[in-house]
């Protein structure tokens, strides 16, 4: 669809390359070039922050974390780092719908990872421990409106210490200037079309506040908040 014609006072009807068929290996190199882009806007750093002030105070048991809709598992990494580095005891499942994406997850980490990566569709999925926290980055605007709220409602049962979600912020300049970093970068053609799509597709705050009282959850409850670059981050901290 020609920019012109987007309307981004709502969500457009579009659809991402990387969700048809395709082969291990195209979803392969476009999951790479997407954790490139990820890595030049720093996209880790609002859910590393966030991490730092939700986390209890350390103890005996790990941490159980899970990131819903992985893809490359490189926000899962980068948790693991993290957590290495301050001492954090943490256990991590990565889960993705797409059983190419988890083995392509499994096969770009290193050998001293214990990430758990696992294939399923959230609603069927049944964690083997209990949750502490769920997390997912670039994963709810692949969703219909119903079932962000069906996700934010599966979360408030499985989570037991919060959640966060990072996503993009609908708007027209970052789709403009991302549909140009994207060929100057000269990133892979499924990126190149589905990484402005992606701004078109998401959510903007209003969005986010409809939603979240819709699945039950007030202002009080959840923190709405941009993040630069073109981010918009909703979390939820339950009472210790």
């Amino acid at each position: 669809m020609p920019s012109d014609a987007l309307d981004f006072r709502s969500r457009a009807r579009l659809t991402e390359l990387m969700d048809e068929p395709c082969t291990r290996a195209e979803l392969r190199a476009c999951l790479r070039d997407i954790a490139r882009l990820n890595r030049w806007t720093v996209a880790c750093k609002p859910l590393l922050a966030w991490l730092q002030s939700a986390l209890p105070p350390a103890g005996a048991r790990p941490i159980h974390i899970l990131d819903v809709g992985c893809g490359f598992g490189d926000t899962l990494r980068g948790v693991e780092r993290w957590a290495r580095k301050r001492g954090v005891a943490v256990e991590l499942t990565g889960l993705d719908i797409n059983c190419d994406a988890t083995a392509i997850a499994a096969q770009a980490g290193q050998a001293s990872s214990a990430i758990r990566w696992v294939c399923s569709d959230v609603f069927a999925y049944k964690p083997k421990n209990p949750v502490h926290i769920v997390v997912s980055s670039l994963f709810t605007h692949h969703l219909s409106d119903g079932d962000v709220i069906r996700f934010m409602a599966w979360m408030e049962r499985h989570a037991q210490t919060g959640w966060f979600i990072s996503d993009l912020s609908r708007a027209p300049i970052p789709y403009h200037l991302c549909r140009l970093l994207v060929k100057l970068a000269r990133l892979h053609p499924f990126v190149q079309h589905d990484a402005p799509v992606s701004f078109a597709r998401a959510f903007v705050a209003d969005d986010w506040r409809r939603m979240c009282a819709a699945a039950g959850l007030g202002d009080h409850a959840v923190s709405i908040r941009a993040s630069r670059p073109a981010r918009i981050c909703v979390s939820r901290r339950k009472p210790q």
